[in-house]
């Protein structure tokens, strides 16, 4: 086997450093959920609502008995909601700065540079109860969000740029394993007996920070991005030495000379901004597949079955809907851990359209199950199984494979103007989901997974009829794939030129 093409330690070493990022970033969107009351009751002393009830309340009265009372306070669930939201909305924002950040000083930089973010916002969550708690946890939030917005786009670009042909996919998965770990080990230790409690939250949300500390006595350690340090700043013998350290000692000619086109390509053509890339024609197919594969992961209804499970798992009899809500944290895991396996051998496209293929019968089971539950006592279970196989289904393909195909659709001149705008389409529709999914419920009641099964039906048609194949695919060839046709053609050209002519003549 070329020696290019092996895993080496320092390769193993740069993803896994890089992931930390991930992991922040699940962490982050799990661990304000399990110390919701304990935050609301902290939100009402320091709001001045703990003390104005309490002292009406009669001498054997406990604090919590007064919790559920402090929690219905319009202002106590106002600066709630708004703890929640501000980590979305922190995210949308940055997501636009990625390929500014990412082009600015490197990649590996870049990342180093925004885990100043996480430390403040770690330090503001964890040191709440100095000031008032709900203001400090809001601005750690919003500050944390900021900086997920922006390595929900590094660590992906990073990773896709020094993984090599046949393990892209396999390591691009690792963005999203770190965030699934991340979020299982926020709802672990968000348990009442370890980290959520009364005691211990301010910790528990300051841990957020913990994983940028790391990342950031590791960083200066990895090599930076050869294709970074070749196509933007026009030094080969940098690149090949980075090569040489990610893959070990072996003859870089192939790789440095489809560097070296793509730097041609991209030198013919003005700097690919943002609104640059939204008004091409060239790369309009690429841009159109990438968004709707976000937008597939978000309006999938993931995030929705999260937050009906709990209710599910009660009405089952479950004593500790909490540990269930863990078990499929745990199964979110480990079939994460399946796709890390199959990416490479199976391709993106068919795991992807198994994903959601397989949401979409069991969100029809989902209904089904809801709707008969009062019936049959059975169809609880029938919806408990259905949650766990969604869950499955959603980590197989559409929950890892949109977060780093978009480095794979694009080459090096429009990839960081096409990450923000993905990571901004993922976060807002995240936004979106979270802010109305209560209304639809409310709305359409136990059939409100039905629209989100109508909704699968018609990303899977896209993803069959409009997604090609990019597994084991140099960037040059995916993007002969759009100029040419949907279809991976049997001969793809290899020569600069013949590739330049194909552009043009699908220009003309």
């Amino acid at each position: 086997m070329d020696s290019g093409k092996q895993l080496t330690g320092t390769l193993a070493f740069a993803v896994f450093t890089a992931a930390l990022g991930s992991l922040q970033y699940g962490y982050s969107l799990g661990v304000i959920n399990a110390p919701q009351k304990v935050i609301e009751k902290h939100y009402g002393r320091s709001l001045g609502v703990w003390t104005e009830r309490t002292t009406v309340l009669p001498e054997n009265s406990t604090e919590e008995e007064e919790l559920p009372e402090v929690g219905d306070d319009p202002a106590v669930v106002i600066y709630w909601s708004l703890s929640v939201a501000i980590f979305s909305i922190g995210g949308m924002l940055s997501s636009f700065l990625v390929g500014f950040v990412g082009d600015l000083k490197g990649r590996v930089k870049g990342m180093l540079m925004v885990n100043v973010l996480a430390v403040a916002a770690g330090l503001l969550m964890g040191l709440c109860k100095m000031w008032k708690p709900h203001i400090m946890v809001i601005s750690g939030r919003a500050v944390m969000g900021f900086y997920c917005g922006l390595t929900s786009g590094l660590v992906p670009m990073y990773i896709g740029e020094i993984a090599p042909k046949a393990y892209r996919g396999a390591l691009g998965t690792l963005h999203q394993l770190a965030i699934v770990i991340g979020i299982l080990i926020s709802q672990v230790a968000g348990l009442d007996f370890l980290l959520g409690n009364d005691d211990m939250w301010p910790l528990l949300l300051g841990l957020s920070g913990a994983p940028a500390v790391l990342q950031t006595l590791l960083l200066p350690l990895c090599p930076e991005s050869p294709r970074y340090l070749y196509i933007l700043l026009g030094k080969e013998q940098e690149a090949q030495k980075s090569l040489c350290r990610l893959r070990g000692p072996y003859d870089t000619t192939s790789d440095l000379e489809e560097m070296r086109r793509e730097k041609e390509e991209a030198d013919k053509e003005p700097r690919i901004l943002i609104f640059s890339l939204i008004r091409s024609s060239v790369y309009r197919q690429q841009l159109f597949v990438a968004l709707m594969m976000h937008l597939s992961q978000q309006l999938s209804g993931i995030n929705a079955i999260f937050y009906y499970s709990t209710a599910i798992f009660a009405q089952a009899g479950v004593s500790q809907p909490v540990y269930a809500t863990i078990g499929v944290g745990v199964i979110n895991t480990v079939f994460t851990m399946v796709s890390v396996a199959l990416v490479d051998r199976a391709g993106r496209r068919n795991l992807t359209l198994i994903g959601l293929g397989g949401m979409c019968c069991c969100a029809i089971t989902m209904t089904v199950g809801l709707a008969l539950q009062n019936q049959f006592i059975w169809m609880t279970y029938v919806s408990m199984s259905a949650i766990f196989l969604f869950v499955s289904f959603f980590e197989i393909g559409p929950g890892p494979i949109p977060w780093f195909i978009v480095a794979e659709l694009f080459s090096q001149g429009p990839r960081p103007a096409a990450l923000a705008l993905a990571g901004c389409c993922n976060w807002t529709s995240n936004f979106i989901i979270g802010m109305t999914f209560s209304y639809i419920q409310v709305w359409l009641g136990c059939y409100v997974f039905l629209l989100f099964a109508a909704l699968l039906f018609c990303f899977t048609v896209f993803t069959y009829l409009r997604v090609p194949e990019t597994k084991g695919k140099t960037f040059e060839e995916i993007a002969a794939v759009f100029h040419k046709g949907r279809k991976i053609p049997q001969q793809i050209p290899r020569d600069h030129s013949e590739l330049q002519q194909l552009k043009t003549s699908t220009d003309a």
